[in-house]
């Protein structure tokens, strides 16, 4: 078991997590390499686009790591046990405080898990993308040049594109953009999320919007 503020070494990924962010996490990896993490009573990350100081959190634990420089793409089957509200298990892309994005297994007002993403360049949009049967989704993060595109899927086989953007960050901040996994419960007592078949390719895929 490895503890919170301790690095971690997954065998599937070719750089270090480390924990980071406003609040504790606590996280453990298995023989099969399915990470389990712990986050916080009302952690999130988010920036109100209305101005509203209080839907802007940065009280939030994750783990990330700087991926090698290039294209790559990170996938994991993602299972949330639901409770309150925008309860989720995200892959996060951190360029800084007010530029990051979040690939969310999310739990809606209406309590439907649902994919759902958020890009922040200054302040966050939120996006809801559709409902899930189950607990259980596969999330994946490709960086394709100066691009990044968010991709789920329900069976792990056919993946539906969410999301295809820019962070807009600098020529300088670019190589060190923070690639990882978050588990949020902004409204409740805590969560604890599995991140299991973790998979990194040193690679983006052909083609971003024809399911593969």
């Amino acid at each position: 078991m490895t503890e919170s503020r301790t690095e971690l070494t997954h065998p599937a990924l070719p750089f270090a997590l480390v924990p980071a962010g406003g609040k504790g996490c606590t996280f453990a990896v298995d023989e099969a390499g399915t990470l389990t993490l712990t986050g916080e009573a009302r952690s999130d990350i988010f920036i109100d686009p209305a101005g509203d100081d209080e839907g802007e959190r940065s009280d939030a634990g994750f783990l990330l790591g700087v991926p090698p420089k290039g294209d790559f793409t990170l996938s994991a089957r993602v299972t949330v046990p639901f409770a309150t509200m925008f309860d989720a298990g995200v892959l996060l892309v951190h360029a800084g405080p007010d530029r990051f994005a979040k690939l969310c297994f999310e739990y809606s007002p209406q309590k439907r898990p649902s994919a759902v993403t958020v890009v922040t360049r200054g302040v966050s949009d939120d996006s809801n993308s559709f409902p899930v049967d189950g607990d259980t989704l596969w999330l994946r993060v490709t960086r394709t040049g100066i691009a990044w595109a968010l991709h789920a899927s329900v069976d792990g086989k056919w993946w539906d594109m969410l999301r295809y953007f820019s962070l807009q960050e600098s020529d300088e901040v670019r190589d060190e953009v923070r690639v990882g996994f978050l588990a949020q419960s902004p409204a409740g007592d805590g969560i604890q999320v599995t991140f299991a078949q973790i998979e990194y390719s040193a690679a983006a895929p052909t083609n971003l919007r024809n399911g593969s």
